[in-house]
């Protein structure tokens, strides 16, 4: 059973994820000959004053 961890800064809206989650799913399933039923994803998101980027918070 494949499954994706999906990291973000941020929040995404519910719309976003479903147009997340349809895509990434279609990609491993063409790609690993997985059928669609056996792909996992997971989407985290992070507080942007949690994530930093060249020394300084994402949120800064």
């Amino acid at each position: 059973m494949p499954y994706v961890s999906i990291r973000v800064a941020g929040a995404l809206t519910r719309e976003q994820k479903k147009r997340i989650v349809r895509g990434v799913t279609d990609v491993i399933a063409e790609a690993a000959d997985k059928p669609k039923e056996s792909i996992l994803i997971f989407i985290d998101e992070e507080s942007r004053d949690n994530i930093a980027k060249g020394g300084l918070l994402l949120d800064e």
